[in-house]
Formats: structure tokens, sequence, C-alpha cells
């Protein structure tokens, strides 16, 4: 793996995980020193994600990562809720019995609100989940469709698991795809997906409002 690459996986990796917001400054030297890298594969590096649409020149500040503005967001959940659904329809038809017990297994350990588990480590199950589903389609087209998205979710900001309620609300609908999926049943999969989608679209809202 060539210099720049790694300093690519590395950015990339802070940008999805959250380490490095939407907003937030990008200073290639600070970054150079950080990775233990020179500037040259840093600023290639920062190049790439440019081209990928996870980084924007913003004038007198420099690069920062994108931050999303309302219509970008509804854009993106669109395309989210059409992907999302597709793929649940796919799991419904094609995934094997082995899948569906690790769905349920992964179901199962998903934080209640009563726990003290944090939005944070909500999100990161809440993802596994999501990716299990999307590899239960046995898709590869729809797969590599959806890393795009999955890398602009990083520019939502931070996650609406933290949203009273949310993390409740958003298990009852992981049970209700999982439950279609389980029956075989394309169609309510489908749909119990992209409903999915459209609620944490309003919880996007609302966090973006403050009306929570």
């Amino acid at each position: 793996m060539t210099t720049a690459a790694t300093a690519y996986d590395a950015i990339r990796d802070r940008i999805l995980s959250g380490g490095i917001r939407p907003g937030d400054r990008l200073r290639e030297a600070t970054l150079a020193d950080e990775l233990g890298l020179s500037r040259t594969p840093v600023r290639e590096a920062m190049r790439r994600l440019e081209q990928d649409g996870l980084i924007a020149h913003v004038p007198h500040k420099g690069a920062t990562v994108r931050a999303l503005d309302t219509q970008q967001m509804t854009e993106l959940y669109l395309v989210r809720e059409v992907l999302e659904g597709t793929a649940a329809r796919l799991a419904a038809q094609h995934a094997s019995e082995a899948e569906i017990a690790a769905l349920r297994e992964l179901l199962a350990g998903q934080p209640s609100e009563a726990e003290d588990a944090g939005a944070a480590e909500a999100s990161r199950r809440n993802a596994v989940f999501h990716g299990a589903i999307r590899d239960a389609a046995h898709n590869r087209f729809l797969l590599a469709a959806m890393e795009g998205v999955h890398a602009s979710l990083a520019l939502l900001g931070p996650t609406t698991l933290g949203l009273r309620g949310r993390i409740s609300a958003a298990a009852q609908e992981h049970a209700a795809i999982l439950d279609a999926i389980a029956a075989r049943r394309p169609d309510a999969a489908e749909e119990a997906a992209r409903e999915h989608i459209r609620q944490a679209h309003r919880a996007r809202l609302r966090l973006v409002y403050g009306t929570e």
C-alpha cells in the first residue's frame, strides 16, 4: 500500500467514525504529523477525499469535512430509503437460515433505552445490523452502490440515536424488518425498511431544527 493510500484510509476512517466531524477544518501539516507521514501523501489523500465528496474547500477556511444542508440531507435519505428497502427485499428472498439467525442475535444484542451503552455504541450496533442485512441480500452491485451512501452518512453529524426514545423506536423498526425477512415476505420487508429510514429522516430533522 502506498503512503498516499495509507493517508487516505486513515483520514477517511476518522471521518466515517466521527473522529473528524462535518465542518471541521483539515490542516495538511497537522494530519501529516499525526499520521507520521510527509505532507505530499496527505495532500494526495485529501484530493481523493474531495473527489469522493467528503471534503470541500471553504473560502477563508480551507479544506473542511463537508456539511450537508437540509435539502442534501433529504436527497441522501431518499436514496438510502430505496437502497435499504431493496436490500431488505433481497434478503427476504435470498438470506440463509444462518444469516437470519445471526440477524436475530444482533437484534437481541442491541441496547435498550434503559441501558447505559450510549448513543455511540447504539450507532455502532445499528450499523452492524444494517450491514448484515446488506450482506444477506447477496447482491454485489447493491453493496457497491450502498458503500458510497454509507460514506455520505458520516456527513450528517451526530447520530439521531441520542434523541429521547429513538433507540427503542429503532429497535422496534429493526424487529419489523427482521420479522418480514424471516417470514420470506419481500414486500413487507422492503416497506418495513423504507419506513425505518423515513423515521430516521424525521429524527434527523428534529435534531437539525432542535425540536426535540
